[in-house]
């Protein structure tokens, strides 16, 4: 990665040289992609996360936008701590060393922070990984096999030992590609210590599962997958490290 910082207008952008030659405030644009037919589609969601075509890549941008109790009222303010603390600075950071340890997460491109006052917004954008489809997309189509489970656990472990806590580990985070599963949206997470956290961490997406098989009868969730994710996780084992069984 060759990282480039520029700043203007109280905005700083920092991208990766070695994918776009030069940049400004129209790669942030979703209007400016738009009116140039470069716009290939928009996901689900809170409606801030729009796929482009750049050149020869597929970029998806995605907005930072509150959820929770605070997000009807700030909507897409975040509080100004420094430019280090933002999300955004610290999503980029953390995507750029994990796809430099050549861990299976999105190619960071490009990343914008907007501050005004005490406040900032926000903007990231990475590289579409394609073809692919969520953990979500593919059972609420079709079962999933258990060598597709065990992958899906022994990709989880190999970033549990590398000491990355996943802030929402969910069905929806988990892409499946013919190179083996991804994962995808660290917003908000970081490198941790050993710890619960790991069964924590699993126990976060089976419950994402749990639910997405309470609101469709249809969704091919069942536990003999989850046993199998989990024995993909143990096989990446290290001799005296613990099971994730505690998250079931």
């Amino acid at each position: 990665m060759k990282a480039v910082s520029v700043s203007a207008d109280g905005a700083t952008i920092l991208y990766d040289a070695d994918v776009v030659d030069k940049i400004d405030a129209r790669f942030f644009d979703p209007a400016y992609w738009r009116a140039n037919g470069w716009l290939v589609g928009e996901a689900r969601g809170r409606g801030s996360t729009w796929i482009v075509r750049c050149g020869e890549r597929e970029l998806v941008l995605r907005h930072y936008r509150r959820g929770g109790i605070f997000g009807p009222w700030l909507v897409d303010r975040y509080l100004w701590l420094g430019l280090v603390r933002t999300r955004a600075v610290r999503e980029w950071t953390l995507l750029a060393e994990l796809y430099g340890q050549g861990l299976p997460v999105p190619r960071p491109v490009a990343v914008r922070v907007c501050r005004t006052g005490l406040c900032y917004r926000a903007d990231i954008v990475t590289e579409r990984i394609a073809p692919a489809e969520s953990l979500a997309e593919r059972l609420a189509r079709e079962p999933l096999s258990a060598s597709g489970w065990r992958a899906i656990g022994a990709c989880i472990r190999r970033f549990h030992d590398a000491g990355i806590w996943h802030a929402d580990l969910n069905a929806h985070n988990v892409l499946l590609t013919a190179d083996g599963p991804h994962l995808l949206d660290f917003d908000r997470g970081r490198r941790r210590r050993p710890g619960a956290w790991r069964a924590a961490n699993l126990a976060r997406l089976r419950r994402s599962l749990d639910k997405l098989s309470r609101q469709s009868p249809r969704f091919k969730f069942e536990e003999s997958g989850w046993r199998a994710l989990c024995v993909g996780y143990e096989e990446r084992a290290s001799s005296g490290q613990s099971s994730p069984s505690a998250a079931r």
